[in-house]
């Protein structure tokens, strides 16, 4: 199987109680208003980082360990095998197994998305009805990129149409040009939001005048936008976003939670306030230091980091201070 190369009226309850059949009313966000979506992608999912031993295997006990911590905090759900889970680095029985670790310890009320995008559409095809057999809500499926010179709009509405028909869970596209050089285009996704099956796509560009374009064009669709970052989530939420994919999740969760929850009540200064002190913890742990500044800074809040798999290198002590650093300055540490 061919790999992948690589998210002011009433509100939801306080946070510590929230119930995930979120209320309908959100007048805080630029929502546009019309048909309700088939399945509420609104708030906030960590896209988690995959544990392995020292020797380098999926650490299943230690991912459950990080499953007891998140279970506390109260996120829409949980993305597994997205970019900072290590996707490309596992093999195809992993991924499965993964996601079925994941399934077994997370409610059911809570959304389970899987990373299912290979290479190949019969690939993608076969992977995602596994995911789904695994127990995953919804398949995240990143653009294929390979032959990137031959991924025409025409070919990727093609590959994700197949990928949507043959799907037995909804399909969020997944367009992340940092990893693949690659952007889903504006053409391509407005034809897609369409596909019945098709209900939103993960944004990771950070494009804010194309998101806001998304959400505009598709607004007639059952078709939401997902913030790829937290970097600038704000920015996505006054443009009409849904919710957020975002790696910093998975070290400040209920910040961003709280970040989506003042965006929510339209308290706007406050939320302000709340993203400045977190672009450059998120910038640290996303462009500048990778997955293994991630990991390295979930063991200072209490979860199990550990090593990536190679080659993937650990942070030198130099870097490991500076990625300190940065959370302390913001006031994270």
């Amino acid at each position: 199987m061919a790999f992948s190369t690589c998210l002011t009226s009433s509100l939801r309850p306080a946070l510590a109680a929230l119930h995930w059949a979120a209320p309908r009313q959100c007048r805080g966000l630029s929502t546009p208003q019309g048909a309700e979506p088939s399945l509420d992608l609104r708030g906030i999912f960590p896209p988690l980082a995959t544990p392995f031993s020292p020797s380098q295997e999926v650490d299943y006990a230690q991912l459950e360990g990080n499953l007891r911590r998140y279970a506390s905090i109260p996120f829409r759900g949980l993305v597994v095998l997205g970019s900072n889970g290590e996707y490309p680095y596992l093999a195809p029985r992993e991924r499965v197994d993964v996601v079925s670790c994941v399934r077994r310890a997370l409610p059911r009320d809570r959304l389970l998305l899987a990373g299912s995008g290979c290479e190949s559409t019969q690939a993608t095809i076969e992977l995602t009805v596994s995911m789904a057999e695994a127990g995953a809500d919804v398949a995240l499926v990143v653009t294929p990129c390979y032959y990137r010179g031959a991924m025409t709009t025409a070919a990727l509405v093609h590959h994700y149409t197949e990928v949507g028909d043959a799907s037995p869970i909804p399909v969020v596209l997944y367009s992340v040009p940092a990893n693949t050089g690659l952007d889903l285009s504006m053409d391509a996704v407005i034809t897609l939001a369409q596909h019945p099956n098709i209900i939103g796509i993960k944004d990771s560009g950070g494009d804010i005048t194309r998101m806001g374009l998304m959400v505009h064009k598709t607004k007639q669709e059952d078709f939401q936008v997902l913030a790829g970052s937290a970097g600038f989530l704000l920015a996505s939420y006054a443009v009409g976003a849904s919710g957020g994919v975002c790696a910093l999740a998975n070290v400040l969760g209920d910040p961003l939670c709280q970040l989506d929850h003042l965006c929510r009540e339209g308290r706007w200064q406050e939320a302000r306030d709340l993203q400045h002190r977190l672009i450059e913890p998120n910038t640290a742990v996303t462009r500048r230091f990778g997955i293994p500044g991630l990991k390295k800074a979930m063991e200072w809040f209490g979860y199990y980091g550990g090593p990536c798999r190679a080659p993937l290198a650990p942070l030198s002590p130099v870097q490991v201070e500076e990625l300190k650093s940065t959370f302390s300055a913001n006031g994270w540490l």
